[in-house]
């Protein structure tokens, strides 16, 4: 079972791929010599929380399986991911501006769902000498609630969840 912030990469990535980027997570060192064509890396390079509602309490749900009053607690996450764009040395220029300004647009809001887009940012392409491929670095922050609830009866908490809010 993947943790909350594991699922929001997944998240992120799933909903890269679905506007046609060639996104994936994040990948070991030693696969990045095979890059053939860009791929955009999606990590996760930070993340801070704060309380949602009062003392993390966002009140009760009815459980539509279980037919039992839920409460809920929750916090607010900002995530931020990394989505660096690599691509092999002599990749035709423009095929990484057409794949960068994708990426641009998919980073717009309202984005992917139990996420609220922020803030999007990007450096120049280098070449990367660890990775020996190009890099071309940028990151995107955003929101979310990490909701949890307890039973009544038992008061034991379940399992963390992402949750997006949509402020327009």
């Amino acid at each position: 079972m993947s943790t909350p912030m594991e699922q929001a990469v997944e998240v992120l990535c799933q909903y890269l791929q679905e506007q046609g980027l060639p996104a994936r997570t994040a990948w070991p060192a030693e696969s990045r010599l095979e890059v053939d064509t860009p791929v955009i890396a999606v990590s996760l390079r930070g993340c801070e929380s704060a309380p949602a509602g009062f003392s993390g309490y966002l009140g009760e749900r009815l459980n539509q399986d279980t037919q039992m009053w839920e409460e809920r607690y929750g916090k607010t996450v900002t995530l931020t991911f990394g989505l660096d764009l690599y691509a092999a040395p002599g990749t035709d220029p423009s095929e990484l501006e057409q794949v960068w300004a994708a990426l641009a647009q998919a980073c717009l809001p309202p984005g992917p769902k139990g996420l609220t887009v922020g803030a999007f940012s990007c450096g120049e392409t280098d070449y990367d000498r660890q990775a020996r491929l190009l890099k071309r670095p940028a990151q995107l922050v955003c929101t979310a609630l990490l909701v949890s609830g307890s039973t009544q009866e038992q008061g034991e908490f379940l399992d963390f969840e992402i949750r997006g809010e949509r402020t327009l």
